[in-house]
């Protein structure tokens, strides 16, 4: 219990400011790593609230940089801080952090897309699927370059219960482009509906938590930033591989203006495409008038439901690309308008 409450009372001493620690060791925002750093710890403090009681928590921050959103996290009781940083230059300074802060920090050198954090932290730690959350949690203030590709391979890690989620339903707090964040969060119907919501959304809670002006960033961003919290359910709402969803939902949304059976047609063959989608979306009582972003959690699960039966029946259907087709045809105009897909 002595031990439990020293974790809980622990603050940083005295150190320079983020701003100092900038100047100190001449840092410089990578503009081609899309990165902007954020000196107001009144918000990297409440984003690190937001991610909900860390008292005796393991957490794994990503991209770190000058260490603002990191001190937040000593500060407020953890157990362990793992950081991942690719950039060398912000090294140091995150070493003086660990040095304020003993057996606390622990940095590793490294790139986030390919860390393999499910080595990183205590076997004890791991939970069953069912139960409560772990004491791990994913906080970051993600470089807008990777955020997309970040989170889609995160939630495949959810579906297959890996990487970060072989400790159980761990939680993430994580930052995007406003525009991001709101797709990620977005209700079915809504203008920011797209494929990433969609991806979201049946494997996790989503929320959009709130705002920071791109004003708080250095240098200012042209957009404003989102926090999104995400939670694992304990059922995914569409039971099928990650690979056949996204394949479904990708294809949907790749005619986002469309009726969705535009977007559902390019599941197959021209030759049989007519049919088939009629199959489809008949089977799955789906209305074919119906816009991508119309389209709910469980309509997309009636539909992978019945293309996964209807890929059982035909097992060459599923490695169908109609890009492929279109490039056999030699009629690459046709699929410049299939190439607008949103996230």
């Amino acid at each position: 219990m002595a031990a439990s409450r020293a974790l809980g009372t622990f603050r940083l001493p005295p150190l320079p400011t983020i701003r100092e620690i900038i100047k100190l060791f001449k840092l410089q925002a990578a503009k081609q790593l899309s990165q902007n750093f954020l000196l107001d710890l009144r918000l990297t403090d409440k984003i690190v609230k937001k991610a909900g009681n860390l008292t005796n928590a393991y957490v794994y921050e990503v991209g770190p940089g000058p260490g603002g959103i990191t001190r937040s996290i000593l500060n407020a009781g953890i157990a362990e801080l793992l950081v991942v940083e690719k950039d060398s230059r912000f090294l140091p300074g995150l070493q003086m952090l660990s040095d304020a802060a003993p057996g606390k920090l622990r940095i590793v050198h490294g790139d986030v897309l390919t860390f393999k954090v499910e080595r990183a932290f205590p076997e004890s730690l791991k939970r069953q699927w069912e139960d409560d959350p772990p004491n791990v949690h994913i906080i970051g203030n993600l470089p807008f370059n990777v955020s997309t590709p970040l989170i889609i391979k995160w939630l495949e890690n959810v579906s297959q219960r890996d990487g970060p989620f072989a400790y159980g339903r761990t939680q993430m707090t994580l930052t995007f482009q406003k525009e991001v964040a709101e797709r990620l969060a977005a209700s079915t119907g809504s203008k920011q509906r797209s494929r990433l919501s969609v991806m979201a959304q049946y494997l996790c809670h989503v929320q959009h938590v709130f705002t920071i002006p791109g004003r708080a960033f250095v240098p200012k961003p042209e957009v404003d930033v989102g926090v999104v919290h995400f939670t694992p359910l304990m059922q995914p709402r569409i039971e099928q591989p990650f690979q056949l969803v996204e394949k479904v939902v990708q294809n949907v949304f790749q005619f986002r203006r469309k009726y969705c059976h535009r977007g559902l047609g390019m599941l197959f063959p021209e030759a049989q495409r007519l049919e088939r989608t009629g199959r489809l979306l008949q089977l799955a009582d789906v209305d074919p008038t119906l816009r991508p972003r119309q389209l709910s959690v469980s309509h997309f699960k009636s539909l992978c439901d019945v293309y996964r039966r209807m890929c059982d029946e035909d097992p060459h259907l599923f490695a169908y690309n109609f890009r492929e087709e279109l490039r056999n045809h030699k009629r690459p105009g046709q699929d410049k308008e299939a190439g607008r897909e949103s996230l």
